[in-house]
């Protein structure tokens, strides 16, 4: 294992000096192999209220306490009882915690962290967040392309992969989708250690494995940790086979520090502080149980100032708090001494900065970000063709549904209501299949932890979604439509056909729009609000099928229906122009047998529709306008999303 004092550069860190023009002074040092990363008096403050909802007020509670230590390349384990917040800490040094009542410095190599700093490090998540539907060498493809420089070769990329593949044992799952929990860890970790992470930040690895996959996964981090990189990572109740594995152990209790340092040092600072560990218990758990205040199986050591037994059962009670005790005893040792002194001297020569540091640009451009996001996309949408056969097959078969009710309309004026009912179903199917094709943009796991570490903009992302997910599904309503359109027998002619599907993509795209936001504001009060506008446009649907008139009072709704200007346009389409009542000069229309109206011109006008071709495309301009107000209000709840834990 490297030494803190090697200055190895990794070589994929040092070209970025020169793709990154806006970074500011001190970002363009290189963070080297070997990296320390050192933190200083941490404290971490919150605003609690209290109180009742008429009398209530806001203290300030504090949730880490002047917390310092030092991480060297190797494994760092951090450790915290049960019932507290044992990712807090590992956050903080990752610059993913809201700085918010945050106060403390966090140094690499006793320099100031740079702007870059989540691009440049590795985070794994607890909960596994892959593209299921890609394998394990499509996913590392994905992370090559957006993590390493464009001026690398597909061919460099490639071997950087292959070696990641080999380091972590995926070879044999490499080309593979369906995966066992470890197997899915591992590629997480894989996906990260692409860009060769000076520091690589793990939260609880080993939560939900199997005892023999949780030793596999830190065997592997403990050989990729021999390699150079500082792994930090939190645990849970580690078994001894795990624990002896551990080169530093950090173990906090109520926001406290109780022990930070060598690892395997523990069981001897524990022993000296009166709290010898029992044959054959786990080391790991016995200390858990000491700062947690559990002592049922322990026995105190103190000698030195004659306790007895019954002063134990005491100590259980709390009369003595043992957090304390720790802590002061922790203050004291030989081991906070040196600890400390290695941070002052870390500390001494850092450079001053403020530490609301600007974000960096992006290593790659947006193009290229956008090529890629496509290209997981659709490799998404392609990986289930049974799901998209079945798709297909629906849109046939509502087609089909929709012609039946209609079908073969006569071209007479009989017909004409008929044929009207035939245009208000088929935009109240289309309207309804818009909630298929508008999914949440923001609610996906894995978009927020890649847009955390900085993989790419966020109108990469949002404009690839729009073009590889929004986009395909329109085939949908185009089968549907064709399909209804000729069963139906609606009007022959090229034009008139491209004007039908081109309202009913806008119908689609419009209704979809509106889903998109309502899910990018999930728990706020936008999305109440979005969502009730999109009930009351479906239960203006009902009223459209009857041709009844909304109340005066009521008649302003219908101009913020998605469906009232599909509606609309696809009655100027179809009437327009249309006589049917060929045999009858425009004085006798009125004898025709079950007169109802003659031409398409008499309808529209008795239903209020101006004749003039603005009278058409009007309504596509107004779905046209409530689509981007509502792809704004998606983009702008992405574009300010909170990026951090």
């Amino acid at each position: 294992m490297s030494s803190s004092s090697d200055q190895v550069v990794i070589p994929m860190l040092q070209r970025h000096t020169n793709d990154l023009p806006e970074m500011i002074a001190g970002d363009q040092e290189t963070i080297t192999q070997g990296a320390v990363l050192s933190f200083h008096n941490i404290c971490y403050r919150v605003q609690v209220k209290s109180g009742s909802l008429l009398q209530h007020r806001t203290v300030e509670k504090e949730i880490l306490s002047n917390i310092s230590g030092i991480m060297k390349p190797g494994l760092n384990a951090i450790m915290v009882p049960k019932g507290q917040n044992k990712s807090l800490l590992l956050n903080i040094l990752a610059a993913r915690k809201d700085p918010s009542g945050l106060s403390g410095d966090v140094l690499i190599n006793g320099e100031p962290r740079p702007a870059n700093f989540k691009y440049h490090s590795g985070y794994v998540v607890q909960n596994n967040v892959l593209m299921n539907t890609l394998t394990v060498r499509e996913n590392l493809q994905f992370s090559a392309a957006l993590r390493l420089p464009t001026t690398m070769t597909n061919h460099e990329k490639n071997e950087r992969i292959n070696k990641v593949i080999e380091d972590l044992d995926l070879n044999e799952v490499a080309n593979s989708k369906v995966l066992s929990r470890g197997e899915k860890k591992r590629t997480s970790i894989a996906m990260e250690l692409i860009a060769d992470p000076p520091v690589l930040f793990l939260d609880r690895p080993t939560t939900g494995l199997h005892i023999s996959t949780a030793n596999t996964v830190l065997l592997l981090l403990k050989r990729i940790s021999e390699q150079g990189p500082t792994i930090i990572f939190t645990i849970n109740h580690p078994r001894y086979s795990i624990f002896k594995l551990f080169d530093s152990l950090t173990l906090l209790a109520s926001g406290k520090l109780m022990y930070q340092g060598p690892a395997q040092k523990a069981l001897e600072y524990f022993t000296s502080a009166g709290y010898p560990c029992e044959l054959y218990s786990s080391p790991a758990v016995f200390f858990l149980e000491i700062i947690n205040g559990e002592f049922s199986a322990m026995v105190l050591n103190r000698e030195e100032e004659g306790r007895e037994v019954s002063e134990t059962e005491e100590l259980s009670k709390g009369k003595i708090p043992v957090i304390e005790t720790l802590v002061e005893f922790y203050l004291n040792s030989s081991i906070y001494r040196e600890t400390k002194a290695e941070l002052d001297q870390l500390s001494g020569g850092q450079k001053k900065r403020s530490s609301a540091f600007k974000e960096t640009t992006y290593i790659t451009s947006f193009y290229h970000q956008f090529r890629w996001i496509v290209w997981r996309f659709f490799k998404n949408l392609l990986s289930d063709p049974e799901e998209n056969i079945f798709q297909i097959t629906v849109a046939v078969i509502l087609g089909v549904v929709i012609g039946a009710f209609f079908l073969a309309l006569k071209h007479d004026c009989t017909d004409v209501y008929h044929r009207a009912r035939a245009l208000c179903t088929l935009t109240i199917f289309q309207s309804l299949a818009g909630l298929l094709g508008g999914k949440s943009v923001e609610l996906e796991k894995l978009f927020r932890q890649e847009l955390i570490s900085r993989w790419y903009e966020v109108s990469s992302y949002f404009f690839g979604k729009l073009v590889s997910d929004l986009l395909p599904r329109s085939l949908l309503p185009i089968i549907c439509t064709c399909v209804a359109y000729f069963l139906i027998g609606l009007k022959l002619e090229a034009e008139a056909f491209s004007i039908t599907v081109l309202t009913v993509l806008m119908v689609y795209y419009s209704t979809a729009s509106l889903l998109l936001a309502i899910g990018s504001y999930q728990r706020l009060f936008i999305a109440a609000v979005l969502s009730t506008y999109y009930l009351l446009m479906l239960g203006l649907l009902g009223i459209l099928l009857t041709f009844t008139p909304l109340p005066p009072w009521l008649s302003w709704l219908e101009y913020f229906s998605i469906p009232h200007y599909g509606y609309l346009a696809l009655q100027h389409n179809e009437f327009w122009g249309r006589n049917y009542c060929p045999e009858l000069n425009t004085t006798e229309s009125s004898s025709c047998s079950n007169y109802v109206i003659c031409t398409g011109e008499e309808f529209l006008t008795n239903q209020g529709i101006d004749l003039s071709p603005w009278s058409l495309w009007k309504n596509h301009v107004a779905l046209a306008f409530m689509m981007i107000i509502f792809l704004t209000i998606s983009y702008l709840k992405l574009l300010f999303l909170k990026r951090s834990y």
